[in-house]
């Protein structure tokens, strides 16, 4: 856990870095359903897309995503008294 303002801002924009990072697995699965024609499975294109979604939000398997981010800025806004 962080203990100074500067710790926590580090870990605080380590973990938007994460997250802002891990987007870039949704545009694609956005652009895979934006781009999806008549005969391609958008149904499939879709779980594909809030699969990624999900893995954002939570980490997935391995890691914290946005849930990573909410807690890091939990304990900033803590320390800095806001």
């Amino acid at each position: 856990m962080a203990k100074s303002l500067k710790e926590a801002r580090q870990d605080l924009d380590e973990e938007y870095r994460k997250v802002r990072e891990d987007l870039e697995e949704v545009r694609m699965a956005m652009i895979a359903v934006d781009q999806a024609g008549p005969e391609d499975d958008i149904y499939d294109r879709l779980d594909a897309l809030e699969k990624a979604a999900g893995n954002v939000r939570t980490g997935g398997l391995v890691g914290g995503g946005a849930k990573g981010h909410r807690k890091a800025l939990e304990r900033y806004r803590e320390i800095a008294g806001r």
